[in-house]
């Protein structure tokens, strides 16, 4: 009788047996991979959502709540819109530090049969912006004329197609690539395009000013501040000196979220190692059982000829090919989970996620199908050691 045959018999003459193995396998490399995909996919949020800012300091109006509101636009695609005098751009420019600042201007497309979709518009100013341009050129390199816009990439309308917002045709010019934050749901347009949307939308009926003119305001401004100054004491000065608004430092927004993504990936990092030695400690004592029961058998296969160290190569064999199987099952699950659902557990979590590219997913995957498949037979070595041990002759008269 061939090795091959014994492993298969062993594996198959035993199926739950197996299966509780099979399972065990399962989630220690679904809990390995996914909770590295995770780990990073949440990093590679906060990194993306780092670079597209582009400013030291974001000025609100006080009615934003101070960050919240920008927060929950960012991040989580939630449409959201506020405004304050445009002439606080003008105080701004007055303040000790400053270098340079630009206005944007955010409108929520309505759901209703005026507008194609409900998303998060976002105006700049393409003669002052600084923050949004250097990543929107990665999508278009012109200049955005009237009515044109880029959108973001969770957005079904491809280039050359059109939306309309408040019964205005809207070209898309460009797609940004994905982010793993709220733009991903945003559509970016000129000033001119979004102060011509808010007259449209008055003149449908739906009000988004009291008595303003849309081009008297401004949503919030961002700030970039000059080299030697402290960006802490600029914040300061623009919510001591300037009524009506609130002055956020860009990275405390971050720092917060980051701190989120902390103890988030902590957790991650524990749970993982937990099933890790969970399921090393479970294999253990399994094959330790698995060689109890199969005493005899191995006792037999010893009479006919079989060598102690070809039943050992057995057990671990039978170890290596469950734990590979399982393994495999385990990530091709897990990828079928996180990657078509990664902006449902987004929305979830509340924070920017960022998937890693196929490349890397690849390398996490390896890693995690060489975990568990050593773990297998090395929980199954110290049986393999035991069973190289047994008195076939003691045991052969035992059992008669």
């Amino acid at each position: 009788m061939s090795i091959k045959r014994v492993l298969y018999k062993s594996i198959v003459g035993k199926p739950l047996r197996s299966f509780a193995l099979l399972f065990i396998c399962i989630v220690m490399s679904a809990a390995v991979y996914g909770g590295a995909v995770i780990s990073v996919s949440l990093q590679n949020g906060i990194d993306s959502l780092e670079q597209r800012l582009g400013a030291d300091i974001i000025v609100l109006p006080e009615s934003a709540s101070e960050k919240v509101k920008l927060e929950n636009i960012l991040l989580q695609g939630t449409p959201g819109y506020f405004y304050m005098d445009k002439d606080i751009a003008n105080k701004l420019a007055a303040i000790n530090g400053v270098d340079k600042l630009s206005a944007q201007y955010f409108l929520v497309s309505a759901n209703a049969e005026c507008c194609t979709v409900q998303v998060q518009i976002i105006g700049f100013d393409e003669d002052t912006d600084f923050s949004v341009k250097p990543w929107l050129r990665e999508a278009y390199s012109g200049k955005l004329g009237k009515n044109e816009i880029v959108v973001g990439s969770d957005l079904s309308t491809r280039v050359g197609h059109s939306l309309t917002l408040y019964g205005v045709e809207c070209k898309a010019v460009g797609k940004l690539e994905t982010t793993g934050t709220g733009l991903d749901t945003a559509i970016y347009a000129g000033s001119d395009t979004v102060r011509g949307l808010i007259k449209a939308a008055e003149s449908k009926g739906i009000s988004v000013l009291s008595k303003q003119d849309p081009a008297d305001v401004i949503s919030s401004v961002y700030i970039k501040v000059k080299d030697g100054y402290d960006i802490d004491e600029v914040t300061a000065s623009i919510n001591l000196g300037i009524d009506g608004v609130q002055a956020v430092r860009t990275k405390s927004m971050i720092t917060g979220t980051a701190d989120k993504l902390s103890v988030i990936s902590g957790s991650v990092r524990l749970l993982i190692t937990a099933v890790w030695l969970l399921s090393a400690v479970i294999m253990l004592i399994v094959f330790t059982v698995l060689i109890n029961e199969r005493k005899r058998e191995f006792a037999v296969l010893r009479a006919v000829g079989f060598s102690r160290r070809r039943l050992a190569a057995q057990v671990l064999l039978g170890s290596l090919v469950i734990c590979f199987v399982g393994a495999v099952l385990g990530i091709g699950i897990c990828t079928a989970v996180v990657f078509p659902f990664s902006r449902l557990i987004e929305r979830k979590a509340g924070l920017p996620l960022l998937t890693p590219d196929a490349l890397t997913a690849a390398g996490y995957a390896f890693a995690a199908l060489a975990a568990v498949t050593v773990t297998g037979p090395l929980a199954s070595a110290y049986s393999a050691y035991r069973l190289s041990r047994i008195d076939t002759g003691r045991i052969l008269r035992e059992g008669d």
